[in-house]
């Protein structure tokens, strides 16, 4: 929780080393009235130094990726999926494909480079290049396990291009691969001679056949073309040459050397606010060759560099070391280091590298995080009950638990919209801050709200906002109430609704909230399931317990990220499949097994569940298994009124814009499910309505 104002942003646009590392420093010492948010595609940054033991088998595809969303937890800064396209240096903006702009006070750009080979004909279709390092190493993961017999070309003599070479041979060195080398002229030009004699070596001892002075003209599926005519077969191509700056950054009107940013000793641009680093920067002070060994030693000076300018302190210069240690991988546990001309090889190199890799990678793994308040020493009873043994979730985790409401609200607590009048329905929902980024909380919020009109089978009509921003400056207000206000039209605006007005003030912490409401001919209520109807769900189950490991730093950034994705899918479309539904209700803050409580009770019913059909959200049933529970979890225990079997506790998870919850006539269940499944939803029959008034897990 904020207890001093923000008053200025502070935008990492990409994930890379630098970035990664001032984001650890800046948890350790964060600068009071900061903002920070971390533009990225992705929810993990690949780690160059551990690529080829990655290729080689050595790594697994988790220790060669640095988590940017657990990591961001740490820093206290949201985090933005996806890629930044354009700098609007005047409006002092960012664009990111799918969202309104994000406005900045200062901004650093690590974004790596990218390749020239998708220009070549043939390559986007049938190649893929070296970098951007994720979606080669995905690529590389699915053809290394199902690759036999196969023939492999990489494009690219360098160091890069034969290290690849010499892990991928390793990799499958029990299944016969065939790998080429292709150089436009000679390979390995940037290593001595000593250095270059080992690696030529190493090279045929792996049996990787050479091709120089060969120019590619083509690629195709089962190959590539030599401008001389030769074709060379191969099953897995791809390009380690022909780095190049990222197209966007041409057009940002920022000083640049060959395309690269132009950076002076403070690693600052030629506009004071932007700051770059890494290989998508050009040192003009002391030119240095691209490596990853400066990105790592230009994060404490960009660390401290970015204090000073957002505090009005003094900055300090980038001093790039004359030469550094050369560690290249040979494919099996072996290492050539170069320095200063000299060149060594062998296994105790290997585990030099091995070492200092793995001490990079461990630091972005020994991160405190959130942990639950602590009572004072002396204070009233009940204290420590009350706060729990974790930390308060947010979204639907916040709620207040189902037997308090029912024990006060007792006439009206029922349906999920209230019929105001006859054909009009209406609903409010508020939820506080699970993530710290506004735009993402907006959407998850409107579609929340707008998830009780579609439970009722209605159509949304008009809505008001409700918004409580944490203190911040008038020009920081300004920027964040324009992106929640720009992403609640967005959403509104696609399911027919408007929005008609609201309230704005400021308080400790982001909530967000929505009063809608909605036009409905025949609303579809929870009284109304009968024996032999069968329980259709159209989400998975899992966010509560998701975002309380995310919390801990206890999920994986992956399983982070589509769990967001899951939360911001609308219900408008399952809610018209669903019109013939005898009862329906969505799926929120008291699980699946209390709003499955609250049709029994409304309609005088018990029901069967089949708890291995319920669908899961990634990563869901793991952290279960390891204890993660939500805040409200033994609430919705309670509340729930069943007891269920070992394993089944992600029936008591508290969701956020959870799924359809309906009754469906057992003659009609099969086509519903169909059709919803057409519509792009993950729907599933898990159970049905029986006699009685128990609810029965299995």
């Amino acid at each position: 929780m904020n207890t001093l104002p923000l008053t200025r942003d502070l935008v990492l646009i990409g994930g890379g080393h630098t970035h990664a590392l001032v984001l650890r420093k800046w948890g350790m010492n964060p600068l009071p009235g900061v903002r920070v948010s971390v533009i990225n595609p992705g929810p993990t940054a690949p780690y160059s130094g551990m690529l080829p033991g990655f290729v080689a088998g050595h790594y697994t595809r988790d220790e060669l990726d640095i988590d940017l969303v657990r990591l961001a937890r740490f820093a206290g800064a949201r985090l933005i999926n996806g890629y930044a396209t354009a700098i609007n240096r005047d409006a002092q903006t960012i664009t990111v494909a799918g969202r309104p702009p994000i406005g900045y006070d200062v901004a650093a750009i690590d974004v790596g480079i990218t390749s020239t080979m998708p220009e070549l004909q043939g390559f986007s279709a049938h190649a893929i290049p070296a970098k951007p390092l994720g979606n080669f190493a995905s690529r590389w993961d699915a053809f290394r396990a199902s690759a036999d017999n196969p023939d492999i070309a990489i494009i690219g003599g360098g160091v890069a291009g034969a290290e690849l070479a010499m892990a991928m041979a390793h990799a499958l060195r029990r299944r016969n691969p065939k790998v080429k080398l292709i150089d436009r002229s000679r390979v390995l030009t940037a290593l001595g001679y000593k250095a270059r004699q080992k690696m030529l070596a190493a090279l045929d001892s792996a049996q990787i056949e050479i091709i120089e002075d060969a120019e590619v003209s083509e690629v195709f599926p089962e190959g590539i073309v030599l401008t001389d005519g030769r074709t060379i077969r191969s099953d897995f191509t791809t390009g380690a040459a022909g780095a190049k700056p990222h197209d966007w950054i041409g057009t940002t009107g920022l000083d640049l050397h060959d395309g690269f940013i132009t950076v002076d000793a403070h690693l600052q641009s030629s506009d004071p606010a932007i700051f770059a680093v890494g290989d998508c920067a050009h040192l003009s002070h002391d030119p240095r060759p691209k490596a990853g060994v400066y990105a790592v030693r230009e994060a404490p000076v960009l660390f401290d560099n970015l204090r000073a300018v957002l505090s009005g302190g003094q900055m300090s210069a980038y001093k790039p070391q004359r030469d550094y240690l050369k560690l290249i991988s040979l494919g099996g546990k072996s290492a050539l280091a170069e320095k200063f001309g000299t060149a060594r090889a062998g296994g105790l190199l290997w585990k030099l590298k091995d070492h200092i890799d793995r001490t990079f990678m461990n630091q972005f793994d020994d991160l405190r995080m959130m942990e639950a308040a602590k009572p004072p020493r002396t204070a009233a009873l009940g204290m420590a009950e009350a706060l729990g043994d974790k930390p308060l979730c947010g979204g639907c985790g916040a709620k207040v638990g189902r037997v308090a409401l029912q024990h006060i609200l007792t006439d009206t607590f029922g349906d999920d919209a209230a019929l105001i009048q006859p054909g009009q329905v209406m609903t409010t929902d508020h939820l506080r801050a699970m993530i710290d980024d506004p735009v993402l909380m907006t959407r998850i919020t409107a579609i929340h709200a707008l998830g009780d009109i579609w439970a009722m089978g209605a159509q949304a009509q008009a809505a008001t906002a409700q918004i409580i921003l944490p203190r911040m400056s008038a020009p920081l207000q300004e920027r964040t109430l324009r992106e929640i206000m720009t992403t609640a039209e967005q959403v509104m605006d696609a399911t027919g609704a408007k929005i008609i007005g609201g309230h704005t003030s400021l308080g400790a912490e982001l909530t967000i909230g929505f009063t809608i409401t909605g036009l409905v001919e025949k609303p579809i209520t929870q009284d109304g399931a009968r024996p032999g109807d069968m329980l259709i769900l159209t989400k998975p189950l899992g966010s509560g317990t998701i975002m309380a490991a995310e919390m801990q730093g206890k999920a994986r950034g992956a399983d982070v990220i589509a769990c967001l994705a899951l939360m911001t899918v609308a219900q408008d479309a399952a809610s018209r499949i669903l019109g013939h539904a005898t009862a329906m209700t969505d799926i929120t803050g008291f699980g699946l097994a209390g709003h499955l409580r609250g049709i029994c009770d409304a309609s005088g019913v018990g029901a069967k569940l089949d708890v291995g059909s319920i669908p899961l959200m990634d990563g869901a049933a793991e952290l279960s298994a390891q204890g993660i529970r939500s805040s409200l979890f033994a609430d919705n225990q309670d509340g729930a009124g069943m007891v269920a079997g070992p394993g089944h506790d992600l029936l008591f998870d508290p969701q956020t814009t959870g799924g359809l919850l309906a009754a469906v006539p057992a003659d009609a269940a099969e086509k519903t499910l169909r059709e919803l499944r057409d519509a792009g939803y993950p729907a599933a029959i898990i159970g049905m309505i029986i006699a009685g008034g128990e609810i029965n897990a299995s």
